[in-house]
């Protein structure tokens, strides 16, 4: 679930979902505002649903890469 295996393509592990957020954030963003960007860049894609974009944050969290501060997702320093 969280990287790619035999069962999970790597365009729908955590890991890489949790990369592309990443790349996402170069401001602070509503979750609402990150989803929608996350979900319009992987609709030409591998479409994911709005659980395993959370997923991914969760992740992110759990790694100290990202916080929510002021209603707004935003890197840490330590993801910078």
């Amino acid at each position: 679930m969280i990287l790619p295996s035999k069962h999970l393509r790597e365009d729908r592990a955590l890991i890489t979902i949790g990369a592309e957020v990443l790349q996402l954030l170069r401001e602070p963003k509503t979750v609402s505002r990150l989803w929608s960007e996350t979900k319009r860049r992987r609709d030409t894609a591998t479409p994911i649903t709005y659980d395993w974009f959370v997923l991914a944050l969760d992740l992110l969290f759990a790694m100290g890469l990202i916080a929510f501060e002021r209603g707004k997702v935003q890197k840490t320093r330590s993801a910078t």
